[in-house]
């Protein structure tokens, strides 16, 4: 299998999103519809969804909308407002030593990420993330010193609210800190179970694990995998993401004594972190090892790295295999 990473500026003109969304649409509007039109809200509920919960985030949403030649089913898709279920791997460190670092490794099927690396300013605030769902976050950081990463968090309910990548956007956009970041998440419903992993550029840090059936919860680690505190477990996941394991390893890793970034980056790329079963959707894709106090980014690879920075970024493309 293969994946193509691409590294763009999203420009205020659209060229590079609308190229996304050319290459994107298809597939994204088989799997919006897979349950047909009426299992997904109107276009009046996602607009009322977003303008209650991120009204910041409206006329962006317009903007999109309107690069999408104004076709009805992308604008309800792109308000990711109760979209068709979504779940991933993912393990998540944050290091608040020495240069504070928030590490991550995105678990996944390469045919089904959108490989697109993408650095914007919508209004004040600059943003560099890993794209999905054509304008959601999966990782990042911004130009306030906040960097975020998600990981699913292992619970099979399905509620009211938006998606965690459209929330993390949300996040990345007007929030600056971790306490701001914490209040948005508690705040603003998602539709399914998420750890999210804060680092802001003071060193604070936090998960908050969210969900649409009990308030979130703000749990000060330096570690999430695939499950929830006090959370009864979804066993099937469980045995495929080994999850406890996966925490139970990265915990015995980050005690003393203290790991350096580029330790804790050497076991991420190794087994158990770093996992190969692309066939069943949850190999690991990429590595990210963020230093938002810094504003640049690495991206790794058994076999290769990229590097961008908020401030001297560059339009890369990576093609990446990936075997069993």
């Amino acid at each position: 299998m293969h994946l193509v990473f691409r590294c763009r500026r999203d420009d205020p003109q659209g060229r590079a999103w609308k190229e996304l969304f050319v290459r994107s649409w298809p597939a994204y509007r088989a799997w919006y519809l897979a349950k047909g039109s009426e299992a997904r809200p109107d276009l009046a509920t996602c607009r009322a969804a977003l303008l209650r919960h991120m009204p910041e985030l409206v006329p962006e949403w317009n903007r999109r909308v309107e690069w999408a030649a104004g076709d009805e089913t992308a604008a309800r898709m792109l308000s990711l407002y109760r979209p068709p279920a979504i779940i991933a791997g993912c393990t998540q460190a944050t290091l608040t030593e020495g240069p504070v670092a928030l590490i991550r490794n995105y678990d996944y099927h390469p045919q089904l990420c959108e490989g697109t690396i993408f650095l914007g300013q919508w209004n004040e605030t600059q943003v560099l993330a890993s794209s999905d769902c054509l304008w959601g976050v999966l990782d990042g950081m911004n130009d306030r010193g906040l960097a975020v990463a998600l990981s699913f968090g292992g619970r099979p309910e399905v509620g009211d609210g938006f998606a965690v990548t459209l929330i993390l956007r949300y996040v990345l956009e007007i929030c600056g800190n971790v306490d701001e970041a914490a209040e948005v998440l508690a705040r603003v419903p998602c539709f399914m179970a998420y750890n999210v992993t804060l680092l802001d550029a003071q060193g604070m840090r936090a998960v908050v694990e969210i969900g649409p059936d009990r308030p979130a919860r703000v749990v000060k680690t330096d570690v999430a995998t695939n499950h929830q505190t006090d959370a009864a477990g979804w066993e099937k996941y469980e045995e495929l993401s080994q999850s406890q394991d996966r925490r139970g390893y990265l915990e015995s890793l980050l005690s003393e004594p203290r790991p350096s970034a580029e330790d804790l980056l050497r076991a991420f790329l190794e087994p158990p972190l770093f996992r190969t079963r692309y066939d069943r959707g949850c190999g690991t894709l990429y590595t990210a090892l963020y230093f938002p106090a810094e504003g640049r980014v690495e991206y790794h690879w058994p076999s290769q790295s990229l590097r961008q920075s908020l401030t001297a970024f560059r339009a890369k493309t990576v093609g990446i295999d990936y075997s069993d």
